[in-house]
């Protein structure tokens, strides 16, 4: 291998491994550069789509015969000068303030995935030097072509830089408000998987076996001898199950609603964001927050009935409803009209209506939960 090409080479490696490193700890502040946050998302796109093609280039120059020292070290180059840091300064570019705080962990993710795979390419297009080296060496091998595996190995691990920069182009080019959707879409099939498991589940089903066994020979001799003291046992269990039933059908009557609030701000809101801004970003992060956090109290609620612990239920149904009030009044007037002091007289829309339908049938099904507390 030539000297410059194996500068180059570990130029490329430490860089990487730099870059990585940097977007690790992102800088809280801004970045020190002309662009703006507004600069990032077609940056973040532009530089993914350049790092697609000259990772094309290099495989295209790694597998096929001669190995041209040159010519691959030439797309290293422009690697290592102008699409990495392009890359990597988009990336930073995205901040919590003009993009909120679960995009920007998401760019930083995927640049991060970008970059590691670049490193595996990058030293399997290393080892193809070497390798070619071995071969000049040595004349009594026959030509210079690499094997299948090898070749296979450097296809490979361009595909996964492709799959890493198709994912940073899309994610550019859906924005904030599609990468929003996707994940109250994600939360809202969460929600429903675990409303439809609960509404299957029969409290009965649970100890089924544990009573077939009771009930064999041994166990009927124990029942003969329990008497009185095992009637009472059973009275105990029924107003248990009773209470059980009573609370699992209470959970459905204020879940299945909670469910409808997903679409509902998916088609009514999200779908008509306007040009983010400070205040607008702020507004999906708290949105995000609470629809977030429902699908996870859900998974709490089937936990707990489950183990048939009424407090631990009804404390989970109680902070699933505060979620959904605080993510539905936190939208429930038109962008642009929230928070303003008489945003009470002000007519709002068609879903502005809806929610306050949605809100009245809440405090209506949640009612047994309040006078049991």
């Amino acid at each position: 291998m030539s000297r410059k090409l194996y500068i180059t080479l570990t130029t490329t490696l430490t860089l990487l491994e730099q870059f990585r490193s940097t977007l690790a700890l992102p800088p809280v502040g801004s970045t020190s550069t002309e662009l703006s946050g507004k600069d990032a998302l077609p940056l973040l796109s532009a530089s993914s789509t350049a790092l697609k093609s000259q990772v094309t280039k290099l495989s295209l120059l790694a597998i096929t015969s001669p190995f041209t020292h040159s010519a691959v070290g030439s797309v290293l180059a422009d690697l290592n000068e102008s699409v990495l840091p392009s890359l990597v300064t988009a990336a930073l570019l995205i901040t919590p303030t003009n993009h909120t705080k679960a995009f920007q962990a998401e760019a930083l993710s995927l640049t991060r995935t970008a970059l590691h795979e670049l490193s595996s390419l990058i030293k399997e297009v290393k080892s193809v030097a070497e390798k070619n080296d071995e071969v000049k060496d040595d004349k009594k091998k026959r030509g210079d072509e690499l094997s299948r595996s090898e070749k296979d190995a450097v296809t490979v691990a361009t595909g996964r830089v492709w799959d890493a920069c198709d994912a940073l182009v899309d994610l550019s080019s859906k924005g904030i408000v599609g990468f929003v959707v996707r994940r109250v879409e994600e939360w809202r099939d969460l929600v429903r998987d675990a409303v439809e498991e609960i509404d299957d589940w029969n409290p009965d089903d649970e100890e089924d076996d544990f009573f077939d066994e009771l009930l064999s020979d041994d166990g009927k001799q124990g029942v003969e001898k329990g008497g009185e003291a095992e009637l009472d046992e059973d009275d105990s269990d029924d107003e248990d199950k009773a209470a059980l039933y009573e609370l699992k059908g209470t959970a459905l009557r204020l879940l299945k609603p909670i469910a409808q609030i997903y679409p509902a701000i998916i088609t009514n809101r999200l779908k008509k964001v306007p040009e983010s801004s400070s205040s607008i970003i702020n507004q999906l992060e708290y949105l995000m927050t609470y629809l977030q956090r429902i699908p996870e109290q859900v998974d709490e609620i089937a936990g707990a009935l489950y183990e048939a612990n009424l407090e631990r239920s009804t404390r989970y149904i109680k902070v699933t409803k505060e979620c959904a009030v605080h993510a539905v009044n936190s939208v429930i007037m038109p962008w642009g009209e929230q928070g303003t002091t008489d945003s009470q007289q002000k007519a709002g829309d068609k879903f502005t209506h809806w929610s306050k339908t949605w809100l009245g049938v809440i405090d209506e099904v949640s009612k047994p939960l309040e006078e049991a507390s």
